[in-house]
């Protein structure tokens, strides 16, 4: 049985790891462009313009893809395969350095969340900051990646949402977050971790990954699904697709298009069963009703009972728990091969909602477990480091309407 959910934030007594007040900002990140997340096609032209010779690029390409993103090589001066002219030549010209860690903290349950400031787009200040988390499981890990810096959607239980949008994450800081996370993890091959300190007994893999962290990733379309391309390459990172989960809160007409083109797995984050609440509590909602949802939900591209779609449903005490939205959610999903993932809510400062009582919540997945549905609820874990569902938020530099405009812009 788990413990009942508290309904407000826990005291952090998590092992703070790194810091950075903003002072040691990483160098160059303007002047040299990353490799990183470039394509294999991308990667050649790159080579060309450092004068390697055609018949040649087939085979530095494949050794750089091998260097980057099976080996994990974190400085371009490992990249023996190649020769040392070439070698600096890429120096000069490019950087693989991965997002800066701002902050690093490990909860009581062994979940890690990272603090993590990306390039700068304005002259002289710091970059924008998101937030990414590492959750360990006895066979398994789990990383829940951020798509944007801040949100625009507003989820009313999401604290997240209180964030303005600063700008989408870039395909290369998206990837770059994960090979972040390999390293800190020592999840590549030969490769020890640098810190083990907070870590399980035995060594954590990441096998899973989740577009569930900052952002709405169906808002950053084009650079969700060329980083998903990168981390599914079976030469390098080789997440199975079917082991990346994007979760979208309803962006209808991306749906089917996420299907078609990442074939990764979906997850709706639904929360309620009707749309005078859902218009509450996912405001999108008011753009993308129910009805048309449900039905992209539906028509989502290779949706079976061995790929159903993730219903994620935030248990809010007495606002979307009676017994009556239980019945109303299995009568709203009938005939959609799905699963149903009950969310206890996670508190954050001045969050305006409380968590059901968890006997509460056990009647409600009693029901939905009656109806056929597999509804396993959520085990609220990293709450002490406010690494919880829903508690993600940075403290990124504010900037002007004006600012915020272009960056969006660009």
């Amino acid at each position: 049985m788990i413990e009942n959910a508290m309904n407000k934030p826990e005291p952090s007594t998590a092992n703070n790891i790194a810091t950075d007040n903003g002072q040691n900002l990483p160098e160059n990140t303007l002047v040299r462009p990353t490799l990183i997340a470039l394509d294999r096609t991308e990667l050649g032209a790159a080579l060309v313009q450092i004068d390697v010779k055609d018949k040649q690029v087939r085979m530095r390409v494949n050794q750089l893809w091998n260097g980057l993103y099976a080996r994990g090589l974190t400085d371009l001066s490992e990249l023996h395969t190649i020769s040392k002219d070439l070698r600096q030549k890429l120096i000069k010209k490019h950087t693989i350095e991965r997002p800066h860690i701002v902050t690093e903290q490990i909860s009581n349950d062994g979940t890690r969340k990272w603090l993590l400031r990306f390039k700068s787009d304005i002259p002289g200040k710091p970059g924008p900051e998101a937030e990414m988390v590492y959750i360990p499981e006895e066979t398994r890990g789990t990383l829940c990646i951020s798509s944007q810096v801040g949100c625009t959607l507003n989820c009313r239980f999401c604290h997240t949402g209180t964030m303005p949008l600063v700008r989408n994450l870039t395909a290369d800081e998206i990837v770059g977050q994960v090979m972040l996370a390999r390293d800190r993890l020592g999840d590549w091959p030969l490769i020890e971790a640098d810190d083990k300190s907070g870590l399980p007994d035995s060594r954590r893999m990441i096998t899973r990954l989740v577009f569930m962290g900052m952002g709405e990733p169906l808002y950053n379309f084009n650079h969700v699904k060329k980083a998903s391309g990168i981390l599914s390459d079976d030469a390098g990172i080789n997440l199975s697709r079917r082991r990346i989960t994007l979760s979208t809160a309803g962006v209808v007409p991306q749906m089917h298009q996420a299907g078609a083109e990442i074939a990764c797995m979906l997850a709706v984050s639904l929360h309620a069963t009707n749309d005078k609440l859902r218009d509450k509590l996912v405001p999108i909602n008011r753009k993308y009703p129910l009805k048309e949802l449900m039905q992209a939900c539906r028509d989502y591209p290779g949706l079976s009972n061995a790929r159903r779609i993730t219903f994620e449903y935030v248990m809010l005490d007495g606002i979307n728990d009676s017994i009556q939205d239980a019945k109303a959610l299995v009568q709203l999903l009938k005939g959609i091969p799905a699963k149903i993932n009950l969310i206890p809510f996670n508190p954050w400062p001045n969050s305006p909602c409380q968590c059901s009582d968890w006997a509460q919540i056990e009647r409600f997945a009693d029901i939905i477990n009656d109806a056929g549905y597999a509804s396993p609820i959520r085990r609220p874990r990293g709450r002490d480091i406010m690494a919880a569902c829903g508690q993600l938020k940075s403290e990124s530099e504010r900037i002007s309407n004006r600012e915020r405009k272009k960056l969006l812009e660009d």
